[in-house]
């Protein structure tokens, strides 16, 4: 029996009717070959990085727990984004979809494809506070401490949806 590895997941939306897009995408998550959700975070408005002239984005995460390796799920995640008509033109410009392999268990990875921890995640509210609302004592392969790093983050411009 394949083991299991619990990945964090960041989503994000700006296009398209974008709290649909999310929710739709942790429904196609939860339905991956050899992968169980676990938890999901609330989602969040937050204001875009990089070009300005774009709407706001929703964000939030999922917790999952996947037999499959992080090839395989980044794999099956931009087979999703796809799906959702992702068109990848401008360097942080809008997006129908963007989900990003945050975590991959207390792996390190650095590949063409694939670098996790994410490349960001200790500077972006709109994903530490999404993990926070999971794994509030969360530990990265580092040894930093998710508590740690919100200490350090502003909220600033990062408003929770109320359901």
């Amino acid at each position: 029996m394949p083991s299991l590895t619990q990945a964090f997941i960041g989503l994000g939306s700006n296009l398209e009717t974008p709290l649909e897009q999310v929710a739709r995408a942790v429904q196609e998550i939860a339905q991956l070959d050899q992968t169980e959700l676990l938890a999901q975070s609330r989602w969040y408005r937050s204001k875009p990085v990089g070009p300005e002239d774009q709407p706001d984005y929703i964000n939030g995460a999922v917790l999952v727990s996947t037999a499959l390796d992080a090839e395989q799920l980044l794999d099956a995640l931009q087979a999703i984004e796809n799906a959702h008509q992702r068109v990848r033109k401008i360097h942080w410009g809008p997006r129908t979809l963007d989900l990003d392999i945050l975590l991959f268990g207390q792996h390190t990875i650095a590949t063409e494809r694939l670098t996790v921890p994410h490349a960001y995640l200790r500077e972006r509210n709109f994903v530490l506070y999404p993990l926070a609302d999971i794994c509030r004592d969360l530990v990265l392969p580092s040894g930093e401490e998710l508590e740690s790093l919100l200490a350090h983050c502003s909220s600033n411009g990062l408003i929770p949806i109320e359901d």
